[in-house]
């Protein structure tokens, strides 16, 4: 009897405190939730940007249309794709999700890149700094929409923290190179693929590597 009544206080004290656990939304309404910040990003910089001649443009070049859609579709599916991975029970064939898109975003991107370097009279310094400018406006406008993110991500505490951070880090990569449409000259914005491709590298590995201990790994 008094090893009974010990189980049962130790019980009641484990529980007298304990607070309903709050249910996550479902991973795509969480997505969607990002994403209209994305959006919300998008109307700040449409007001810094030139967009009747952005329409003009991308309505003479197919290959500038094919890097924008590809780089907003892969935005969309890569952030759904990290909040099913962030749950438990999800496979990890939700990584494969984006990788279609992404390769339409990057090969039409090396599409501009050719034309670039076919034009008569491009010096190779100008395209060298657009580049690097380019590959800058990427990772910092990657910055605050990788931390926001995970913050959204770390309610989860996914059990594979690497593959859900990489998975971020190829949203906001993708976002960000659809942002900068608005606000980057258009002659370098389907530019170099090679830039593109460092540039998602690197928000990618910072989001391994922060995003990962950031989200419990």
């Amino acid at each position: 009897m008094t090893s009974r009544s010990d189980a049962d206080g130790l019980i009641e004290d484990l529980v007298t405190d304990l607070r309903p656990v709050r249910r996550l939304a479902p991973p795509w309404l969480r997505a969607a939730g990002w994403l209209l910040v994305v959006l919300a990003a998008a109307a700040v910089l449409s007001r810094f940007g030139d967009l009747h001649a952005l329409v003009r443009r991308l309505a003479a070049e197919i290959d500038m249309q094919m890097a924008l859609a590809g780089s907003t579709v892969t935005a969309v599916l890569a952030t759904l794709a990290a909040f099913q991975l962030s749950l438990p029970d999800r496979s990890r064939a939700w990584a494969l999700l984006p990788l279609p898109t992404a390769a339409l975003w990057l090969g039409s991107s090396g599409m501009g890149c050719l034309d670039m370097w076919l034009q008569p009279g491009m010096a190779i310094g100008t395209i060298s700094g657009a580049a690097d400018d380019c590959m800058m406006l990427v990772v910092g406008i990657s910055l605050p929409l990788s931390i926001l993110l995970f913050l959204m991500l770390r309610r989860a505490r996914p059990l594979r923290p690497g593959l859900v951070a990489g998975m971020g880090g190829l949203a906001a990569a993708a976002a960000a190179a659809s942002l900068l449409w608005i606000v980057h000259p258009f002659e370098t914005a389907a530019s170099a693929v090679a830039v593109h491709v460092v540039a998602v590298l690197i928000v990618i590995g910072l989001a391994r590597v922060a995003g990962s201990r950031a989200l419990g790994g």
